[in-house]
């Protein structure tokens, strides 16, 4: 299912943060784990590009050893791993490496080398979910790793479904890491208030059809988590349901979320409402931006066509 992963790192502590959730994805779905440290172009001034081939000398051997590093950590865990230096626009190389090396998922924190922001992902971060090719894992950067790099536990998985197969494209993922971690999975179905007319009060008639398509759809959600429960591929995992009746659903799933301690958020790229010519729906990105728990979105949509094979120099690929 996620068979490779991609990892990138920029060597700062904050984009270490995904390191214990890739070791635990790559354990769970027998993957093998691609370390990529990618070398940006823009870094360098006029000056240094005077010396090129020096400075990419240099700094590809402190990648090299960095990534070897990191690596060694992955290895004494008994996985697969490969490491890869790359040079060139940062975002645009990361999600082009992914395509060519039919990378399945990629897991990446949200912030790196540039710090923490009062933005829930940096500019980066932003623009390699939005033009990944494939599923991608975001980690929360807001603690350093441990250097015992011990792998992530998902004890309390949300995966919040709208009552379409879209949305259940997620569930084979979810049994097999609920299989491997012993997890809860906490199936959520939210049931939306209908908006009526801007009539200052409501009517009494509006309040009481409002009610009755709330009451219908309960009865229709009801039977869908039954359902979900026992005929899906999550049949004998420790599952907990919740139904919810809100206004705004991704206020109610978020707080959710922070209720019962969640670990990992589990969403399809689409969902019910969904339209192909968009990377997300609109829960997802509310998400992206605002969920504060590491957040798996299993994009349901084909791979990309890969484009056109670009010959490259030894100095803009190297393999370790």
């Amino acid at each position: 299912m996620f068979d490779p992963i991609l990892v990138p790192l920029d060597g700062s502590l904050l984009a270490e943060c995904a390191l214990p959730h890739a070791i635990a994805i790559a354990r769970a779905f027998d993957a093998k784990a691609i370390l990529l440290r990618l070398l940006d172009k823009n870094q360098a001034g006029e000056k240094a590009q005077l010396f090129d081939l020096v400075n990419w000398q240099i700094n590809k051997a402190g990648a090299k050893q960095y990534l070897e590093k990191t690596g060694a950590r992955f290895i004494g865990s008994g996985l697969r791993i490969q490491t890869t230096v790359l040079e060139g626009l940062v975002a645009e190389s990361i999600t082009e490496f992914a395509q060519s090396q039919g990378v399945k998922l990629i897991i990446l924190s949200s912030h790196g080398r540039s710090g923490l922001s009062q933005w829930g992902i940096s500019s980066v971060t932003q623009k390699i979910i939005f033009s990944a090719p494939t599923s991608v894992l975001i980690i929360r950067a807001y603690q350093p790793v441990s250097s015992e790099l011990i792998e992530q536990q998902y004890k309390r998985i949300m995966v919040p479904l709208d009552g379409s197969k879209r949305a259940e494209n997620v569930l084979p993922m979810v049994t097999l890491l609920a299989r491997s971690y012993q997890s809860r999975i906490h199936i959520v179905h939210v049931v939306k208030t209908p908006e009526m007319a801007r009539q200052m009060p409501l009517a009494h008639e509006d309040v009481e059809l409002s009610e009755r398509i709330v009451s219908r759809n309960r009865e229709e959600a009801i039977r869908y988590l039954d359902q979900v429960r026992l005929h899906s591929p999550l049949a004998g995992i420790d599952i907990q349901t919740h139904l919810l009746t809100s206004d705004n659903a991704a206020a109610a799933l978020h707080e959710l979320a922070d209720k019962e301690g969640i670990d990992l958020v589990v969403l399809s790229a689409h969902g019910y409402s969904g339209y192909n010519q968009w990377p997300y729906g609109s829960m997802v990105n509310n998400f992206v931006l605002y969920s504060k728990v590491p957040l798996l979105i299993v994009q349901d949509l084909p791979a990309k066509e890969e484009p056109a094979a670009v010959e490259m120099t030894p100095r803009e690929h190297s393999k370790l």
